[in-house]
């Protein structure tokens, strides 16, 4: 063990200690018959042994997990500090705490499930007696965690483990900003000994990887095919008939598995329609609380229920042998992560299902992906103006008011303005460094261009332009022949696996179309004001609120796909549909019980984008309900960008909407009718203005709501 000049201490492990680790651990995590690998034993050498840091590239089951839990136990029975090790997600920080349990290791984690014990386990782990701690990139970020454990941590660290590497590189298909951070904070030391891990990096994302942990690096790539997977994609369904493939292909499949969808309220409806049709699943989304999710989790591993439908928030980490299927409703935004995801099932089956089923709206998907990640110029010079102007820190919704950009890029913007050193953040907020920042113009221009070039091979997957083994492979850099034959799958078979079928049954169909058509997408009212508003400020009174509401239908909702289209902004503006106005009377009829009272009138909110439409649903409405309609606003004034921040929306909408002069309002309870809500604060702004003029309820209500 030698002393650094930053204080950090590194050991050297010989191979009799290697020896040692490798045995303890492999037979604590699968069985006493099993064998570490020479592929995985030169990995923790080049580590342990020969100093230097390593980056493991290899497909989900060969044993990473195995390379770093034997590096952990060798350099901390050398002697060295404990192991930090970041991972993306609480399913895969209880898999491992539970792995390093059984390899005799003492292993935490400090997340949201157990806040209350944070103190506790800082203070064991500064004294030395825990051996490792498994945080998320986001804690690395927090201020707190920077200054009270991470500074006093880092130069007694014997190992640092960065698992799904491919996090930390912008050419990686689920680039983390935060994760990024960890360049700066920890690999900036070039003492410590680094052990990056990922199933899901191409070649140019490996060699970025590599660049970030140092010229030395020992970098150890396998093939990442998996060849127990059986891959197919069942084309052209509508969306309605994708609910019912799904519900035809649970009662044939085998074992259990995973459906994935897009969204949370995807996997909501998803679920709901599974179970009514006598399924047992289980839904599962970053919005469960972590114990929800570990009892999904356990139940999916101990196969209690069919299927668990899932965002991608059950993804990287989530480890159960014998997944035995795996099937997406909706294309990912890229080949590699759709291998991520798919990389579940299968790792201890000969045979695993795995099918696509493509939707119309992925080209929009695809082109989102390709520059989310990507800064906007003038937005950022909007955030560090508002940043180097300020006296003190800054808070995003400060940041939002104050810009007029949305809260969801000033969080993006912030983060990569961190990386590149421009903005700093502590427990009050962000602020300004005072360091130079330029946009690079050919870097994010290189980088979509690459992500563009990712949706081509979604887009060639999904068309079955060729073997989908072959583009998935090529995807992700395998040495593969273009023309390669996989012989299994959906393209080169010519058929489904397990007795899928191509179509769903008219039963499926006709029960998948009651039970979405019979949801109900509410409108929740806002609570306050935004920032900023002229005589309007806090807690929106009760005496001038809004009621709940209801909307049709919500984004790309399955039960209604000719909805979104219909109001889009390049459709022209027309009467509203008999379907539409006879889908929105039934969502009053199962509203009705819900109401303070029967409305009395129906009140259309004037449009400038779609006047036709919007006055032709509400007068429809009032006619079908025997109500009055009423017309008693004017709107003044440009329309606010689609992409206005809602405060900066709001500021816009309070003088532009007013109540007409000799308006008459009701006393009862009104319909506010609109064609589309986004923000909400045209209904809110609306709303308030007609109980002011002493209207005792008002019952928002809307064609579509958008995301």
């Amino acid at each position: 063990m030698t002393a650094t000049a930053s204080g950090a201490r590194m050991v050297r492990v010989d191979e009799a200690g290697l020896a040692r680790a490798a045995e303890q651990v492999i037979t604590a995590l699968a069985g006493p018959d099993a064998i570490v690998r020479d592929d995985q034993l030169d990995a923790v050498r080049a580590l342990a042994c020969d100093g230097r840091r390593a980056l493991v590239v290899q497909a989900t089951g060969w044993g990473k997990s195995a390379v770093y839990w034997i590096s952990a136990r060798a350099v901390r029975d050398a002697g060295a500090g404990p192991v930090l090790v970041v991972s993306p997600l609480l399913a895969l920080m209880r898999d491992q705490v539970a792995a390093a349990s059984r390899a005799g290791l003492r292993a935490v984690t400090l997340n949201s499930s157990n806040v209350d014990d944070w103190s506790a386990l800082e203070a064991e782990l500064l004294s030395g007696a825990i051996d490792v701690l498994l945080v998320s990139p986001e804690r690395l970020a927090s201020p707190r965690f920077a200054d009270e454990v991470l500074a006093p941590l880092i130069d007694t660290l014997g190992l640092l483990v960065i698992d799904e590497a491919h996090c930390i590189s912008s050419w990686g298909h689920d680039f983390r900003p935060d994760y990024q951070r960890i360049a700066g904070l920890l690999l900036a030391n070039p003492t410590l000994p680094v052990l990056a891990t990922t199933a899901t990096a191409n070649a140019r994302v490996t060699a970025d990887v590599a660049a970030q942990l140092g010229s030395n690096t020992y970098v150890q790539r396998g093939e990442l095919a998996r060849t127990s997977l059986h891959l197919s994609v069942v084309p052209s369904l509508s969306p309605i008939e994708r609910y019912a493939w799904v519900d035809d292909a649970l009662r044939v499949l085998p074992g259990s598995g995973i459906v994935y969808v897009l969204t949370v309220a995807e996997a909501t409806r998803l679920t709901g329609f599974l179970a009514s049709r006598g399924h047992r699943v289980a839904e599962y989304s970053g919005q469960l609380e972590p114990a929800q999710r570990a009892n999904v989790e356990d139940a999916l591993r101990a196969n209690e229920i069919k299927a668990v439908v899932a965002t991608s928030a059950l993804g990287m980490g989530y480890d159960k042998p014998d997944l035995a299927f795996c099937i997406h409703v909706g294309s990912p935004s890229s080949p590699v992560d759709y291998y991520q995801q798919v990389g579940r099932a299968g790792r201890a089956l000969d045979t695993a299902v795995v099918a696509l089923l493509p939707a119309a709206n992925d080209e929009r998907l695809w082109e989102w992906f390709a520059t989310a990640s990507v800064p906007d110029p003038k937005e950022a010079g909007l955030v560090l103006d508002a940043l180097r102007a300020a006296p003190e820190p800054v808070s995003v919704i400060a940041l939002e008011s104050t810009t007029g950009v949305r809260r969801s890029r000033i969080e993006l913007l912030v983060k990569v303005l961190a990386v590149d050193g421009a903005v700093t953040r502590s427990a009050a907020g962000w602020a300004a460094s005072g360091a130079p920042w330029s946009y690079d113009e050919a870097k994010y221009a290189d980088l979509v261009a690459s992500r563009r070039s990712e949706a081509d091979l979604m887009r060639a997957y999904v068309a079955g332009a060729r073997c989908l083994e072959t583009l998935l492979r090529l995807s992700l850099d395998d040495l593969v022949a273009v023309d390669a034959r996989c012989g299994r799958c959906s393209v080169c078979s010519g058929v489904l696996p397990a007795g899928l079928p191509q179509r769903p049954a008219p039963e499926s169909i006709e029960a998948a179309t009651g039970f979405l058509r019979g949801l109900d997408t509410v409108i929740t009212p806002r609570k306050l004001w935004a920032g900023g508003m002229s005589g309007r400020s806090g807690r929106i009174a009760a005496s001038v609120s809004v009621g709940e509401g209801r909307a049709l239908a919500f984004a790309d909702d399955p039960a209604w796909p000719d909805v979104a289209a219909l109001l889009a902004d390049t459709t022209p503006d027309a009467p509203a549909p008999d379907w539409l106005v006879q889908g929105m009377v039934a969502a009053l009829g199962r509203w009705r019980s819900n109401w303070p009272g029967r409305p009395v009138a129906v009140a259309s909110i004037p449009s400038t984008r779609r006047p036709v439409f919007a006055e032709s649903l509400a007068r429809a409405i009032a006619e079908i309900g025997h109500l009055d309609f009423i017309e008693p606003f004017a709107v003044e004034g440009p329309r606010p960008a689609a992409d206005t921040a809602p405060a900066a929306r709001a500021r816009a909408l309070e003088s532009r909407i007013r109540l007409s002069a000799g308006a008459m309002v009701p006393s009862g309870p009104v319909l506010l009718v609109d064609d589309t809500l986004r923000t909400g604060w045209t209904m809110t702004i609306a709303g308030a203005l007609l109980r002011e003029a002493g209207t005792c309820a008002v019952l928002p209500l809307v064609a579509h709501q958008r995301p």
